[in-house]
C-alpha cells in the first residue's frame, strides 16, 4: 500500500511528452535492431561485416555451400545462452510477455529484456531462423515505456500506457504503419480504450513512424509496380464469393499454425531429450537443412528469415506457380513451428504474412485458371491472404486490415480484404478460441479479457448504490446494548457509535455478532475496533469510490449529505456487498463469455 501511495499521476501534457519520449525511442530502436539483423546476416552468412541488407531482395547464395545449413545452428547456441543467462521473457514471440506485464505485472518489465530481446532475436533472425522482426521490437519499445514509467514512478494505468505506447510505436516504425501501430495498441495491449489512453498511444505512433521514415523512407513495406494498372478493380461482385472461400482457408490455416507452434514446444519441452541447447540446435539444423535444399533446387532460400523478398515476389508474380508457392507455404508454417517451438526469439507477423501470401496467390491463381472470365488477380488475393493470416493467427483483425493496406498502399482491394480477415477470424475462433498470443498465455493460467468492456458501474453514484439500513448507538453503549439492537432491529447492518454529534466509529453487523463471542457483555462497544472508513459526497462516482477507498485501505465509505461528516449527515453506507452488486449489476450490459479451455 506504501508503495501505491508514492506513485504519481501526471496530468495528460507530461504523459504526452513521455509518450513522445517513448516514440523517439521506439523508432530509433526499429533502426538499430534491423542494423544489428543485417550485421548478424552477413557475418552468418558470409563472413563480412557489414551492415548493406535489404529484406525484400533475396539473400545471394552463400560461400559456405551446403554448409550453410549450419549457420542457423550457430544462431540458435547464442540465442539460448542469452536466454538461459540474462532474460527467459525473452524466449519465444514476445507479445504475449508484453500482455502478461499489463494484466498481471502492473506493467512492470525487466529494462534488461530490452537488451536480451534486440541480440536474441537479431541472432535468430539473422542467423536463417524463421521468425519477424515485429514482435521483438514491440518488446523492446514496451520495454522502454515500462523502464520510463518505473522511473518516473508513473501510476500502473499510466505505466501500462507506455508500454502500449512503445509497441505500436515499435510495429509503427517497422512497417511504416502509424494507424496500424495504433491499432495494434489498442486491440492487443490496451485495457481501456478513451481519450487519456489513446492520446498518447497516437503521439508515440506517429513519432515513431517519422523517425522511421527518415531512416528507412516513405516508402511502403511492400512495392507492387503494377498497382497503377488498378489490377485489384472487382468488376464482378461474385468475385467476392471467392474471399469468403479464401477466408474460411485461412481460418483453419491459422488454427493448424498456432497449434503447430505450441505442438512442437510441447513436443521440445516434454518428448526431445537433452537440454535447451540440445532442443533449439535439433530445430534449427532441421530449418537450416530446409532453406538449404530449398537454393540448392529453386535458386533461394525463401523461408530464412523474416521472408519478404518471397512475399515480394508474389504480389509481383514473379513467383506464379500455385503449386510451387503452396510447397513455400507448408515449409514456412512449418520452419516457424520448428524456429519458435524449440526455443527462438522473434515474431509471427511476418512468418504470418509470408503463409497469408503464399496461400491467397496460389487461391487466387487457381480460380484465374479454372474462371479466366472473372479476370482474377492472384496479387489481389495475396493481399487479402495476408490480412487474413494475421488476423485470423493474432486476432488483431482490424489492425491485419489497416498495416496490409498501409503496407501495400493499394485500398482498391479494402473490401475483398475485409471480407477475408473477417471470415477468418471467426473461423479461426469457431476453431480455437485462443489466438497465438493468448495461447501462451492461457497456458500458465493467465486468462486475458476477450471485450474490452464500457464500465457503465462506474458511473453510478454513490447515492443509487447505498445501503440505507444503519443506525447510530451512542459510545457509553455495552456490547450486550449492541446484541439486543441487533435482535430488535434484524435488518441493520451498520453501526454508527457516535459521542453527543461527533462520529468515532463504524461497525459492521458481523463485526457485532463477532465481539459478541470474543468479548464480555458489560464492556462498552468502544472496545471493538472501528471499520477503517473514508467519506463520500452523494453525487460521488462508483470508480472514485473504490480507488479512494483502496488507497486508504477502507473498508467502507460514508455517503454523507453536506461538507461535514456529523452522525447526522450521514445518509448511506457503502461496503464490499454494495461494491460486489453495482459490479455484478453491471454485468447485466454483457454477454456470458465462455472458456474453450
Amino acid at each position: 500500500m506504501d508503495d501505491l501511495m508514492e506513485k504519481k499521476e501526471y496530468g495528460p501534457f507530461f504523459l504526452a511528452v513521455f509518450s513522445f519520449i517513448t516514440g523517439i525511442v521506439a523508432g530509433c530502436g526499429a533502426y538499430l535492431f534491423r542494423l544489428l539483423i543485417a550485421l548478424l546476416h552477413n557475418l552468418f552468412f558470409y563472413g563480412t561485416l557489414t551492415i548493406s541488407y535489404d529484406a525484400n531482395i533475396h539473400t545471394a547464395p552463400s560461400p559456405w555451400g551446403v554448409f550453410v545449413m549450419f549457420v542457423p545452428v550457430v544462431g540458435a547456441v547464442g540465442v539460448v545462452y542469452l536466454v538461459r543467462n540474462f532474460a527467459p521473457e525473452a524466449k519465444g514471440h514476445g507479445v504475449p510477455e508484453v500482455m502478461d506485464a499489463i494484466y498481471y505485472n502492473k506493467g512492470l518489465i525487466r529494462p534488461m529484456v530490452a537488451v536480451v530481446k534486440s541480440l536474441a532475436s537479431a541472432l535468430s533472425i539473422g542467423s536463417g531462423g524463421s521468425v519477424g522482426r515485429e514482435g521483438p521490437i514491440a518488446q523492446i519499445g514496451s520495454a522502454f515505456g515500462s523502464t520510463l514509467g518505473q522511473l518516473l514512478r508513473v501510476t500502473p494505468w499510466q505505466c501500462n500506457v507506455l508500454i502500449a505506447a512503445g509497441a505500436g510505436g515499435g510495429i509503427a516504425a517497422t512497417f511504416n504503419t502509424p494507424i496500424g501501430g495504433l491499432l495494434f495498441a489498442t486491440e492487443i495491449l490496451l485495457y481501456e480504450i478513451s481519450v487519456r489512453t489513446l492520446v498518447p498511444v497516437v503521439v508515440a505512433t506517429a513519432t515513431a513512424t517519422y523517425i522511421g521514415q527518415l531512416f528507412f523512407g516513405i516508402y511502403p513495406a511492400f512495392r507492387i509496380p503494377t498497382i497503377e494498372s488498378l489490377f485489384f478493380r472487382l468488376d464482378k461482385p461474385q468475385v467476392l464469393i471467392a474471399y469468403v472461400g479464401l477466408g474460411i482457408a485461412l481460418g483453419v490455416v491459422s488454427t493448424i499454425f498456432i497449434r503447430a507452434v505450441y505442438g512442437f514446444e510441447d513436443f521440445f519441452e516434454n518428448r526431445l531429450p537433452g537440454n535447451d541447447y540440445f532442443r533449439h540446435v535439433t530445430g534449427m539444423f532441421i530449418v537450416g537443412l530446409m532453406f538449404m535444399m530449398l537454393q540448392r533446387y529453386s535458386g533461394h532460400y525463401y523461408i530464412e528469415g523474416v521472408g519478404y523478398a518471397a512475399i515480394q515476389d508474389v504480389l509481383t508474380m514473379a513467383l506464379h506457380g500455385a503449386g510451387f508457392l503452396l510447397f513455400l507455404f507448408a515449409l514456412k508454417l512449418v520452419a516457424t513451428a520448428l524456429t519458435i517451438g524449440s526455443g527462438g526469439s522473434g515474431g509471427i507477423f511476418s512468418p504470418s504474412l509470408f503463409i497469408g501470401a503464399t496461400l491467397g496467390g496460389a487461391y487466387g491463381i487457381v480460380l484465374n485458371q479454372l474462371f479466366p472470365s472473372l479476370g482474377i488477380s492472384p496479387p489481389a488475393f495475396a493481399v487479402a491472404g495476408m490480412a487474413g493470416s494475421v488476423g485470423g493467427v493474432t486476432g488483431a483483425a482490424l489492425t491485419a486490415i489497416v498495416m496490409t493496406l498501409e503496407m501495400t498502399l493499394d485500398y482498391s482491394v479494402v473490401i475483398p480484404v475485409t471480407i477475408t480477415v473477417a471470415i477468418s477470424f471467426g473461423f479461426r475462433k469457431l476453431l480455437c478460441r485462443e489466438s497465438i498470443y493468448t495461447m501462451k498465455l492461457a497456458r500458465r493460467g493467465h486468462l486475458m479479457p476477450e471485450a474490452l468492456h464500457s464500465t457503465v458501474h462506474n458511473l453510478r453514484k454513490a447515492a443509487e448504490i447505498m445501503d440505507s439500513r444503519f443506525t447510530m448507538i451512542t459510545a457509553d453503549r455495552t456490547i450486550h446494548e449492541l446484541i439486543e439492537s441487533i435482535r430488535n432491529e434484524p435488518e441493520t447492518q451498520w453501526f454508527l457509535v457516535t459521542d453527543s454529534e461527533k462520529l468515532i466509529g463504524l461497525l459492521s453487523r458481523e463485526a457485532a455478532l463477532e465481539a459478541a463471542i470474543s468479548k464480555a457483555n458489560t464492556e462498552q462497544i468502544t472496545t471493538i475496533p472501528s471499520l477503517i472508513y473514508i467519506s463520500v459526497g452523494e453525487d460521488n462516482q462508483f470508480y472514485n469510490i473504490i480507488v479512494r477507498m483502496r488507497l486508504a485501505n477502507a473498508k467502507a465509505a460514508l455517503v454523507v449529505h453536506g461538507e461535514t461528516v456529523l452522525s447526522g449527515s450521514v445518509v448511506g453506507i457503502i461496503g464490499e456487498e454494495q461494491i460486489a452488486r453495482t459490479v455484478s449489476e453491471g454485468a447485466d450490459f454483457f454477454p456470458i463469455l465462455t472458456s474453450a479451455r
